[in-house]
């Protein structure tokens, strides 16, 4: 072994120590000197390693929490065509309910000797998990990139989508059709995209509306993510006098609606939904849904970008990269109805809701 580390370093004009590194797969050796060590190898007629021949098939991991929500299906096809034309193919690791957790595929994904990890919403975004994690594949080292979610303690590229300034766009839409009592539904908070919309929907409602802090507290529904959760949020805001809602993604929106009709109520000629992804087929719903789109495209080509650049050793600078929405404007939203009221009739209370 000796003589054949002789051999490869004189081929590659490197020392016997950056060999070993090599072949053994240690960090701390350039990019192009590590090339030049593989080159020396096929060259000689050596056969590298099982671990290097992996890395060389040009795998990287593309870790998205579901595939119920399309936005994650599109994410997940733009990043294929963005890695294909840079020689990498994507390994799709998709979590279920009771299934594969995101860090048993990350063991599989180190297992194959991927190049680096895309994660889509990933626990980066969760400020209850832990992100150790993430720190021991960046020390081993592993080029990572993290899309919507926000760690301060990790150094790594973040791709996001400005969630503040979707739910301030939103409101002020809403506020603009005459609406005031708005509501807003989204996840949990302990999300950094939630705790984002959170925070952009109470400034603009503070900033655009007369509601009170106590108002706007009962104006908030956190509920599960999905058609389900947002069906069940709309309810209960329904039940206290909304006339618009905003929601945190586009099933969630579809939920809400669902909601409003169980009540015999119009969207939007009774009440105003927003969603929140401009998700495929958004534009053909009953009605086409008012959202905020979120720029899939340009934010999945730039966290192929950073990943491949990581890869390469142009390491792209580990901060957050953030994109802005747009305000989709279809059928969902309307003018906010004037109740006509006889001005002999007693005044109705502030929950209920005119048909």
């Amino acid at each position: 072994m000796r003589a054949r580390l002789s051999d490869i370093a004189q081929q590659a004009e490197v020392s016997e120590a950056t060999v070993s590194r090599v072949l053994n797969d240690r960090p701390g050796v350039a990019p192009e000197t590590r090339q030049a060590v593989l080159t020396a190898l096929d060259v000689l007629g050596y056969e590298r390693p099982a671990r290097l021949r992996k890395r060389c098939a040009g795998l990287v991991g593309l870790v998205v929490p579901e595939l119920d929500n399309p936005i994650f299906p599109a994410f997940a096809q733009i990043i294929e065509s963005a890695l294909a034309p840079t020689g990498f193919t994507p390994v799709l690791c998709t979590q279920t309910p009771g299934g594969i957790r995101e860090d048993e595929y990350v063991e599989m994904l180190l297992d194959r000797q991927v190049s680096g990890i895309v994660f889509v919403s990933g626990l980066h975004a969760d400020t209850a998990a832990d992100h150790e994690r993430y720190r021991a594949l960046i020390a081993r080292p592993l080029p990572v990139v993290m899309v919507n979610g926000y760690a301060p303690n990790l150094p790594a590229p973040f791709i996001s989508c400005d969630d503040r300034e979707a739910a301030e766009l939103a409101v002020t839409h809403l506020v603009a059709l005459g609406h005031r009592r708005i509501g807003l539904i989204t996840g949990p908070n302990r999300f950094v995209p939630v705790q984002r919309k959170v925070a952009g929907y109470t400034a603009a409602m503070r900033r655009c509306t007369d509601v009170s802090e106590a108002e706007l507290t009962e104006l908030t529904e956190l509920s599960l993510f999905g058609v389900e959760g947002g069906e069940a949020a709309a309810t209960r805001l329904l039940d206290r006098g909304v006339t618009g809602l905003i929601c945190g993604s586009d099933p969630m929106a579809l939920g809400a609606i669902r909601a409003a009709r169980q009540r015999g109520l119009a969207v939007p000629r009774d009440i105003s939904v927003v969603g929140y992804d401009d998700s495929p087929l958004m534009a053909f719903t009953d009605p086409p849904l008012t959202t905020m789109r979120q720029p899939v495209a340009a934010m999945a080509v730039a966290a192929v970008q950073a990943l491949v650049d990581e890869i390469n050793g142009h390491a792209a600078p580990h901060s957050e990269y953030l994109f802005r929405p747009e305000l989709v404007v279809r059928g969902s939203t309307a003018v906010a109805r004037t109740p006509s009221v006889d001005p002999g009739a007693p005044t109705p209370s502030p929950l209920a809701v005119s048909v």
